[in-house]
């Protein structure tokens, strides 16, 4: 199965490829962009080198992978995130969102759609998020989307501003998500 294209509400989410690298390195050239990841802005060979590994990574589990948001008009809003994490049958969710976009609906919105192709199409059992503690928009936008709060942890990274409060981890299961997206049926009478 391949990587397919999705749609919400107000965004067309389209596989990533080697023609949005442009899009990618915009988007990596704003240090808020990447306050909670990198501290910093990247490069534009930084951000070349990530292009590559998420290609790779997006061809390792069918259906999974990076998605290019577009709304109306082909307005380029961000990248979506659901490539294969370390367990098997485990997928991480992510985002990053030109600062344009932000709070306006549109990473929970995405997070949404990705959630329920990565647990009705992709067929995995459960989906993570990680982020900086400090980063409650991030958190806000995984809770909305159903993530429920997992483990706080200290992972081994380069220090920057708020690094010391550690990493969250966030995650539904798919029986979780078919709770929270069930309709109630309706007794015939």
């Amino acid at each position: 199965m391949p990587q397919p294209v999705l749609r919400t509400g107000r965004m067309l989410l389209v596989p990533l490829a080697d023609e949005h690298l442009e899009l990618e390195v915009a988007l990596d050239a704003d240090p808020e962009v990447l306050r909670y990841l990198d501290g910093r802005a990247r490069t534009r060979e930084e951000v070349t080198e990530f292009h590559a590994v998420r290609m790779e990574r997006g061809r390792r589990v069918d259906g999974l992978g990076y998605w290019v948001a577009f709304g109306a008009g082909d307005e380029f809003i961000g990248v979506m995130m659901l490539p294969p994490a370390a367990e098997e049958s485990v997928a991480e969710l992510g985002y990053r969102l030109a600062r344009r976009h932000w709070r306006r609906g549109y990473a929970a919105e995405a997070s949404r759609e990705l959630l329920r192709h990565g647990f009705e199409t992709a067929g995995q059992s459960r989906i993570i998020a990680q982020t900086m503690t400090v980063n409650a928009g991030s958190r806000a936008v995984m809770a909305k989307a159903g993530l429920r709060y997992q483990r706080t942890f200290f992972p081994d990274y380069p220090p920057i501003p708020g690094s010391a409060e550690g990493e969250v981890e966030y995650a539904i299961t798919r029986d979780e998500w078919l709770a929270l997206t069930r309709t109630p049926e309706v007794g015939v009478g």
